[in-house]
C-alpha cells in the first residue's frame, strides 16, 4: 500500500465571515449523512458565556445538541466525555473553542469514533488540525497523544477578529517555527536513516512561506486570517502525512516544552514560546537568524525574553533542559554544545529586535 493512501484528510475546510451561524448549511453540502444525528457541543464556560448566542445557534442547527463545558481539559476529562458519547449514542462532536478545548474534543471524538467538527475561536496554534492531542496527565505534566484530524474544519473570520490579538500572534509564532522544524527533521533523517516524506516536508515549508512572505502584515485583515488559518490547517496535514509531528516540531518546540514542563510560572503562549525558540534554533543550525527576526518584527511579535520574565540565567537554563523534554527526538541540540556566552548573544539580539 502506498504510504499516501493511508492518511486522513478533512472532508471540508471552510474559512468565511459569519459562518458559525450557518454551520448546518455548510455541513449539509459536505457531510449530508450527519444531518439530524445526535450531536454534542464541547466548549468551556468562559466562551459559552461570551458567545452564548452563537452557541445557541449551533445547538439549534444541530438537532438541539447538548453543550458540555470543559473544566480541567486533561486526559481524564477527555475519556469521561468519550464514555458519555458512547453511552448516549452521540454521533457528532463539535468542538467550539481554543487549543485546550479542541484537544479534548478531538481526543474524545477519536476514542468514541464520533464524527469530529472543529470550530476554532482563535488561531493560536496548529493543534486545531493536527492528528495529535496534548492533554494534561499528572500535575503539570502533559502528554501528546495520537488521534485523528477533524472531519471538518470551519473557521469564522468574524470570530477570529474578535479574539485577542495575542492569540493570532501565537498562531504566527507556531507557523514560523516550521523554518527550523523542517531543518531538524532533515538532519534527524540522515542521522537515523529514516527517509523524510517529501510531500509533508514541502507542505510544512509552504506553511512557513505563506506567512513569512505574505505581503500585507495586518493581522486583523480577512485576507491574512484566511492565509493563517490555511497555514495552520496545512501544518496539521503535514503531520498527518508524515505520521509524526516532525514537520512542525523541532528544537524550537523543545524550548517551548521546557517552559511548559519545568517553568509553569512563565506566562507565555505556546506559539510565542515557539517563536522565541525558533531564533535560538536557527542559530544552533548555523543559519542566519535575520529571517526570523525580520518576520517577528514585521508582525509585531515581541520576542524579547524579558517581556515574559525570562532573564539571561533562565534563558540558559531553559535551553539546557530543552533536549530532555523529548529524549528520543533527534534535533540540532544533539550536536550543539550550548555555552553561556553564545546564549547571552542570542538573548541580546532578541531583546533588541524592536
Amino acid at each position: 500500500m502506498n504510504q499516501h493512501s493511508r492518511f486522513n484528510l478533512p472532508l471540508c475546510l471552510v474559512v468565511e465571515e459569519g459562518v458559525f451561524t450557518r454551520t448546518d448549511e455548510v455541513l449539509k453540502r459536505y457531510l449530508p449523512e450527519i444531518e439530524g444525528k445526535k450531536s454534542l457541543v464541547i466548549t468551556e464556560k468562559f466562551l459559552h458565556d461570551l458567545y452564548g448566542d452563537i452557541v445557541s445557534e449551533i445547538q439549534k442547527d444541530h438537532n438541539g445538541a447538548e453543550v458540555f463545558e470543559v473544566v480541567t481539559a486533561d486526559f481524564d476529562e477527555a475519556v469521561t466525555i468519550a464514555k458519555k458519547i458512547c453511552i448516549e449514542d452521540i454521533k457528532v462532536v463539535i468542538g467550539f473553542g481554543g487549543g485546550r478545548v479542541l484537544d479534548v474534543a478531538k481526543y474524545a471524538a477519536y476514542v468514541s469514533k464520533a464524527v469530529y467538527i472543529c470550530l476554532p475561536t482563535n488561531l493560536s496554534n496548529d493543534s486545531l488540525a493536527s492528528p495529535f492531542s496534548v492533554l494534561g496527565t499528572e500535575g503539570s505534566s502533559r502528554k501528546t497523544l495520537a488521534c485523528k484530524i477533524p472531519t471538518a474544519i470551519i473557521v469564522d473570520t468574524d470570530m477570529i477578529q474578535k479574539a485577542p490579538q495575542s492569540q493570532t500572534l501565537g498562531g504566527i509564532g507556531d507557523t514560523i517555527g516550521k523554518y527550523t522544524a523542517v531543518y531538524d527533521w532533515m538532519m534527524a533523517s540522515e542521522a537515523e536513516g529514516k527517509p523524510v516524506d517529501d510531500f509533508a516536508y514541502s507542505i510544512a515549508w509552504m506553511c512557513y512561506d505563506s506567512i513569512a512572505h505574505f505581503d500585507e502584515k495586518n493581522i486583523t485583515s480577512v485576507a491574512f486570517l484566511r492565509t493563517l488559518a490555511r497555514a495552520l490547517v496545512m501544518g496539521g496535514l503535514a503531520m498527518e502525512i508524515a505520521g509524526s509531528s516532525r514537520p512542525c516540531s523541532g528544537s524550537e518546540h523543545l524550548f517551548c516544552h521546557a517552559i511548559e514542563e519545568y517553568y509553569p510560572q512563565i506566562k507565555i503562549s505556546h506559539g510565542m514560546a515557539v517563536a522565541l525558540g525558533s531564533v535560538g534554533a536557527a542559530n544552533f543550525q548555523g543559519r542566519d537568524d535575520m529571517k526570523m527576526l525580520e518576520v517577528c518584527r514585521a508582525y509585531g511579535l515581541d520576542i524579547d525574553p524579558a517581556s515574559y520574565g525570562i532573564d539571561k540565567d533562565l534563558f540558559y537554563e531553559i535551553w539546557s533542559r530543552a533536549a530532555s523534554t523529548r529524549p528520543n527526538r533527534v534535533t540540532i541540540l544533539n550536536n550543539t554544545e550550548l555555552n553561556r556566552e553564545w546564549l547571552d548573544e542570542i538573548y541580546d539580539r532578541m531583546q533588541n529586535n524592536k
